[in-house]
């Protein structure tokens, strides 16, 4: 019988990359239920593991019996001492900075200003993903992926989310943006954590 593993994110992007990857091992991916209705954690821990395992154990206690997945992911340059790191999905509204509709587009548009006049050789940077599974309550285990690159002075493309469009991968000369589902799967921090994610998964439940 398939398994369903339940994932504590309503991020249409994460869903897709988590589905297109359990597609072939018999998993289900589905949102956690009534996962807007439930406050979420404080998510103040200062690293990626600390923040994906509390929101894992937290959310896991909403459904008894079943498999919870959460991520903590984000980017870090270099030049910036790892900022915006695990403020990532915060960052341009930590620092009161919004002149576009959406979160993504604020946090790129503060990206640019805050690496305004940097040259290009300065610009590493990396995605880092961590992804736990929890279940009522309990930390089952944990899996990490990073994906190194670049920012960009300007956005390209218009797939993905998040930073994509600014995030350069030299050895395809694209930005995540640029790239197809399926080749973004392949070279993602996200594709990275799952894949150890689920071999671990998969042993676990036969």
């Amino acid at each position: 019988m398939a398994r369903t593993l339940y994932v504590a994110s309503t991020n249409p992007g994460k869903l897709r990359d988590f589905r297109l990857a359990a597609a072939s091992h018999d998993l289900g991916i589905l949102p956690l239920p009534g996962l807007r209705a439930i406050e979420p954690p404080a998510e103040d821990e200062p690293t990626f593991a600390g923040n994906a395992r509390e929101k894992a154990t937290y959310y896991s206690r909403f459904l008894p019996g079943e498999m919870v997945l959460s991520d903590d992911s984000g980017l870090e340059v270099d030049i910036l001492d790892g900022a915006p790191g695990v403020r990532s999905a915060r960052y341009a509204a930590d620092a009161g900075f919004r002149v576009a509709e959406t979160a993504d587009a604020n946090n790129n548009l503060f990206l640019l200003q805050e690496l305004a006049g940097v040259d290009d050789h300065q610009r590493s940077a990396r995605y880092q993903c961590v992804l736990a599974v929890a279940q009522e309550g309990k930390d089952l285990f944990a899996a990490q992926g990073t994906a190194e690159g670049r920012i960009l002075a300007e956005p390209r493309g218009s797939g993905g989310f998040g930073y994509d469009p600014l995030f350069y991968l030299p050895a395809l000369d694209r930005t995540m943006a640029e790239i197809d589902d399926q080749t973004r799967w392949t070279v993602s921090h996200r594709g990275k954590a799952f894949r150890a994610l689920l071999a671990a998964l998969l042993t676990m439940i036969g």
